[in-house]
C-alpha cells in the first residue's frame, strides 16, 4: 500500500509567495534580504511559477497569458547566489516518542526546500548525526521537488549526536560562508552551544529552528522512574515529583533561551516548535515573525 505524501499539493501551493530570509550580505555573493530574483538583464531563465498580487508586472510571461489566459512570472537564475544549506538531525532521540519530532523536522525540511525551489535558491539537505550524511541537493525548480520528497522520505532516524565533530566536518567541507539552517532537537549531552557557537564566528549565518515533543519539555510522568537515554542507552533512576518537573521545564527553557542567543548574536533566527503546533501555523506564524521567511 502507498504511503502519503510527507507534504500535500494544496500546502505546497500555499508556499510560492514565501521566501528564505537571511540578514547577511555575504563578500562576492548576491546577499541582503533576497526580496527579488528579477534585479536587471542577462540572467538564465529556469522556470515559472503563478503571478500573485503584488508581484512585478514585468517579470510576466505574456506570451504564456496570450495562449492561456493564465498570469505566470518568469524566474531567473542569479550567479552567484547565497549558499543555503539545511542540516537535519537524524539521530536516535528525534525518534523518540513514537517518531513524531522526526516525521516533523522532515515536513519542515521539506517546506523549506519547496519555498527555495519556487525561488530558484539552491538548498543541499545534510542529514547529521556524529557526521554528515544522506546528501539531498535541493536546485533548478519546483518540477524538482519530487526527488527532494524522495530523498527525505527515504531517510531514516539512527545513531549518537556530535554537534563538534559535524561542525568540524561542516566547516572543513564548505569554505563559502552563507545562511545555515539546522533542524534538530538539540539534545546532545556533549553540548552543542559551543559548536554552534563556532559555526557562526566561522562567518556563517545560523537559523536554528528547535523541534521537540510535548514530553521533552514537560514530563508528564511521577513517581520512581528509570530514564534511558535516546541515544547512548545509559539509564537513570530517580523519583520525579512536581518540584523536580518545575525545575526541568526551567532547566529545557534556559537551554533554548542559549540557543536563542547564539542565532540572535550572529544575526541569525530562532524558532522552537512543538510538534502538537500544526505546521501550517509555525510556516505562517512563527518563521514570517522571527524574519525567518517572508
Amino acid at each position: 500500500m502507498p504511503t502519503a505524501p510527507l507534504l500535500d499539493r494544496e500546502f505546497l501551493e500555499k508556499l510560492e509567495r514565501l521566501t528564505i530570509h537571511w540578514q547577511k550580505s555575504f563578500a562576492g555573493l548576491v546577499g541582503g534580504h533576497n526580496r527579488s530574483r528579477f534585479p536587471g538583464a542577462g540572467q538564465e531563465f529556469l522556470d515559472h511559477r503563478n503571478f500573485h498580487h503584488g508581484d512585478d508586472l514585468r517579470a510576466v510571461n505574456w506570451r504564456a497569458y496570450l495562449r492561456l489566459e493564465k498570469l505566470f512570472l518568469k524566474m531567473f537564475q542569479v550567479e552567484p547566489r547565497v549558499p543555503v544549506r539545511l542540516l537535519l538531525d537524524t539521530s536516535a532521540s528525534m525518534i523518540a516518542h513514537g517518531g513524531v519530532k522526526f516525521d516533523y523536522a522532515r515536513k519542515l525540511a521539506g517546506a523549506l526546500c519547496y519555498i527555495g525551489l519556487v525561488r530558484l535558491d539552491s538548498i543541499e539537505v545534510h542529514g547529521f548525526t556524529n557526521r554528515l550524511a544522506q546528501r539531498i541537493l535541493s536546485s533548478g525548480g519546483r518540477h524538482r521537488f519530487s526527488m527532494v520528497m524522495d530523498g527525505l522520505t527515504a531517510m531514516s532516524a539512527a545513531g549518537v549526536t556530535d554537534y563538534t565533530a559535524v561542525v568540524r566536518e561542516f566547516i572543513g567541507t564548505f569554505s563559502q560562508r552563507g545562511l545555515v539552517i539546522v533542524i534538530s532537537d538539540f539534545l546532545d549531552d556533549r553540548s552543542c552551544e559551543k559548536a554552534l557557537q563556532y559555526m557562526t564566528d566561522f562567518g556563517h549565518e545560523l537559523m536554528l529552528l528547535q523541534i521537540w515533543a510535548d514530553e521533552d519539555r514537560t514530563p508528564p510522568w511521577v513517581g520512581e522512574l528509570e530514564l534511558r537515554d535516546a541515544e547512548t542507552g545509559a539509564s537513570l533512576k530517580l523519583d520525579f515529583d512536581e518540584e523536580a518537573r518545575k525545575r526541568y521545564v526551567q532547566s529545557f527553557d534556559e537551554h533554548c533561551s542559549v540557543l536563542q542567543s547564539i542565532s540572535l548574536r550572529s544575526g541569525g533566527r530562532y524558532a522552537g516548535i512543538a510538534t502538537s503546533q500544526p505546521l501550517e501555523s509555525i510556516i505562517f506564524g512563527e518563521l514570517i515573525r522571527t524574519r525567518g521567511i517572508a
